[in-house]
C-alpha cells in the first residue's frame, strides 16, 4: 500500500528504488503486513543515494531505508527484522526453530552470495576494468551458483512456498532475485525447477505483485539493465 507525495508524520516512509531487489523485499513485507507507507523514490542512476540528505539515513548510500517516526533503519534484513518485531501481524518467520533457521539460511544465500555481486557498483567496476561483455556472464555465474544451492537447501522443506505452505521470510528474498534473474540477466530457469515453481506461486499473490519493480511510482519501463 504505497503512497507517494504528502503524508502524515506518523506514516512509515520507505526510501526505495524501483528496480532494487533489496527494496522489493521490504515492499513485499509491508504489503503482507498491511502497513501503509509513503514511497520516496531514490534514483540510483542519478546518484541520489549519495546526496547528503540520504547519507544521513544510510552512510553507505544503499537503498532501502525505512523511517518509522524517529527510528531510521537501513539494510533490508535489518528492516525486515524490525518490522517483524514491531508489527507482528502476518508473521514472516515460523515458530518452529528449524524452519526459522532454514529461512535465515535461504535469505542469506541471496543477500550474501548473490545480490551483492550484481549491484550497480560491482557491475560498473567489471564493465570498466574487465569489459562490458563480461558483465552478464559474471552475474549469471553467481546467480546460477546461488540458485543451485537454494534448490538443494529447500528440496525437502518446500511446500507451496519456499519453506512450507505459508509465505515466510525466505520467499521475500527469493522472488526478487528470481525476477531480476529473468528480466535483467537472462538466466535459464529451466535448470531450477523448484525455484521456477515458486516463481509461479508468487505470481498469484497480490502482496508480491504490487511490490514488483514495474508497478512502482518511479518505474522506468525503457530501462533494460
Amino acid at each position: 500500500m504505497a503512497e507517494s507525495g504528502e503524508s502524515n508524520k506518523n506514516k512509515l516512509k520507505l526510501y526505495s528504488y524501483w528496480r532494487s531487489s533489496c527494496s522489493q523485499r521490504v515492499r513485499i513485507a509491508l504489503n503482507l503486513k498491511g502497513l501503509e507507507y509513503e514511497y520516496i523514490p531514490v534514483n540510483l542512476l542519478k546518484g541520489e543515494h549519495f546526496s547528503p540528505d540520504f547519507l544521513k539515513l544510510n552512510p553507505l548510500g544503499y537503498v532501502p531505508a525505512l523511517v518509522d517516526g524517529e527510528i531510521v533503519i537501513s539494510d533490508s534484513f535489518a528492516i525486515l527484522m524490525y518490522l517483524e518485531e514491531k508489527y507482528p501481524q502476518h508473521p514472516l518467520l515460523p515458530s518452529d526453530l528449524q524452519k526459522k533457521a532454514l529461512n535465515y539460511q535461504a535469505a542469506n544465500v541471496v543477500c550474501s552470495s548473490i545480490q551483492p555481486l550484481q549491484n550497480l557498483a560491482v557491475l560498473k567496476y567489471i564493465k570498466e576494468k574487465v569489459g562490458p561483455d563480461e558483465v552478464i556472464p559474471w552475474v549469471q555465474s553467481h546467480i546460477n551458483k546461488g540458485f543451485a544451492a537454494l534448490e538443494k537447501l529447500l528440496k525437502d522443506s518446500a511446500g507451496k512456498y519456499a519453506t512450507g505452505n505459508e509465505v515466510s521470510m525466505a520467499d521475500l528474498f527469493i522472488e526478487p532475485q528470481i525476477h531480476g534473474a529473468i528480466k535483467r540477466f537472462n538466466v535459464d530457469m529451466t535448470q531450477f525447477p523448484l525455484l521456477s515453481r515458486l516463481h509461479v506461486a508468487y505470481s498469484e499473490l497480490p502482496a508480491f505483485q504490487n511490490a514488483m519493480p514495474e508497478n512502482q511510482p518511479d518505474a522506468s519501463p525503457s530501462s533494460v539493465t
